[in-house]
């Protein structure tokens, strides 16, 4: 049996979602959870995305009204993560306590639940030049190897990339401005792309017959494939993650400060950055960008 809440309210009585066990139902009360996390959390796409699926499994799993739904039903789904990678178990308890503690203010199921430790690893499997060359050489065209030069020299995320535009983008100063993080828990500021990558963004540009405003109208979906069926022909893995962790380590090697490197990668608050505008404006970034001299396949 549920307890009752700190204040003494009946459980029962603060939502009155999940009054039957019908997949319509649970359909709707999702959705309204999805609409929370944009709205009141500020989530960005791709985490409301992530809740919503687990809640959902969750739902499924449990197999009844929500209103009903135990301390000891938590335990229970969690369990099947205990055996699994730590941040497997933390994402699943992550989006639960969100849906329960903050959607539907039922806190008190889910505040003995505690994250498990994250181990840090060393980073593995980061290519060298030589690997780098050959995957982008096995590219099938133009659009690819514009997109593998973009997310190796500027250090943004593979979404960020997908969704820039022609306006966000100086090509005078090879400076790049991404604007499409909502989100609270993902931030962006500015970025450069190097001197590699202009030569063939120009070619691609000026061969691309494509009406639309993004510069890759591409689906990361399909993105993902193409890397994926160069990794098959190659024998190296390599995804756009992995070129973002290239250009970090990279940067880091070229004597690039982590601060700027997290800059870069669009990881500092917006708080620091209001504070020490002077130190991360466009114009000191792109001296300290231009001063590493990054190369990708030289």
């Amino acid at each position: 049996m549920n307890p009752r809440t700190p204040t003494g309210q009946d459980p029962h009585s603060i939502r009155t979602y999940g009054s039957d066990t019908s997949l319509q139902n649970y359909e709707e009360v999702v959705e309204k959870f999805v609409e929370f996390c944009r709205v009141n959390l500020r989530l960005g796409e791709l985490t409301t995305k992530d809740h919503k699926q687990r809640i959902k499994r969750f739902l499924k799993t449990i197999g009844k009204p929500i209103v009903e739904i135990t301390e000891d039903d938590i335990r229970s789904y969690l369990m099947q993560y205990t055996n699994k990678a730590p941040i497997t178990y933390a994402h699943h308890l992550g989006s639960i306590k969100v849906f329960f503690r903050n959607f539907l203010k039922m806190g008190y199921l889910v505040e003995d639940f505690r994250f498990p430790e994250i181990p840090i690893k060393p980073k593995n499997g980061i290519p060298d030049k030589g690997q780098l060359k050959l995957f982008y050489e096995a590219l099938p065209s133009l659009r690819e190897k514009s997109l593998f030069l973009m997310f190796a020299t500027t250090g943004l995320r593979c979404c960020e990339v997908l969704n820039l535009t022609f306006k966000d983008i100086d090509f005078s100063r090879r400076m790049v401005t991404p604007n499409n993080h909502t989100g609270r828990t993902k931030k962006s500021w500015i970025t450069f792309y190097n001197h590699e990558c202009e030569q063939i963004l120009n070619k691609y540009l000026k061969r691309r017959n494509i009406n639309s405003e993004k510069l890759f109208p591409i689906s990361r979906k399909r993105i993902e494939t193409i890397f994926q069926e160069t990794t098959l022909k190659t024998g190296i893995k390599i995804t756009p993650q992995v070129l973002r962790e290239w250009f970090c380590c990279e940067m880091g090697r070229l004597g690039v400060p982590d601060r700027y490197v997290d800059a870069f990668c669009g990881r500092v608050p917006r708080s620091v950055l209001a504070r020490h505008y002077t130190d991360f404006s466009p114009e000191k970034l792109k001296e300290i960008y231009d001063k590493a001299g990054l190369k990708v396949l030289s």
